[in-house]
């Protein structure tokens, strides 16, 4: 966040000498530029780069996703503050799956533990263990039993969470219970 703060200040910086050179300029063909054009230019420069990177945060976001982390939901936003996103909707936030290292229960192969990460525009990510069951098919929140407790897992899993169903067309399903 430091860095895109930088980067803002710079753009508006940029856009500000840009809008002195075009002053000089009009002073050498005899005109006078407007007072207010250097600072248009800077919050130019500003709006530019922050529209830019709400548009790019997604993709720079995937790209530097690991081996075995696919994407699995998308949400697009349109805000009445951000009036471009009429146009064209942002991706502010997304969830993705450790489908590489997601593990299948010893007693019943059709139980997956899986990571979600749940990324959101200026928020840190958080982690959720799923847990799916590909033959329901449903998923649920992994809680992690107590240190004392004497269930198994997967007495642990029917008893201390509630499970959602889970569509055979959604992607979580597909990239969980349908890998080879």
């Amino acid at each position: 966040m430091l860095y895109e703060f930088i980067a803002t200040i710079a753009a508006a910086f940029g856009m500000a000498g840009l809008a002195l050179v075009i002053t000089h300029l009009s002073k050498l063909a005899g005109k006078r530029a407007p007072k207010w054009l250097i600072p248009l230019f800077a919050a130019i420069g500003i709006f530019g780069f922050q529209i830019h990177q709400e548009y790019n945060w997604y993709d720079q976001q995937v790209n530097q996703l690991p081996d075995g982390v696919t994407v699995v939901k998308t949400a697009e936003s349109t805000e009445w503050f951000r009036p471009w996103s009429y146009v064209k909707p942002q991706i502010l936030r997304f969830i993705a799956a450790d489908t590489g290292n997601a593990t299948a229960q010893i007693n019943d192969p059709n139980i997956y533990l899986v990571n979600l990460y749940l990324f959101e525009r200026r928020r840190s990510v958080q982690q959720i263990p799923q847990v799916i069951d590909c033959a329901a098919p449903a998923r649920a929140d992994y809680v992690i039993p107590a240190k004392d407790s004497k269930l198994t897992i997967d007495e642990h899993v029917k008893q201390t969470t509630m499970w959602r169903p889970l569509e055979t067309d959604d992607p979580l399903f597909i990239n969980i219970c349908n890998k080879t």
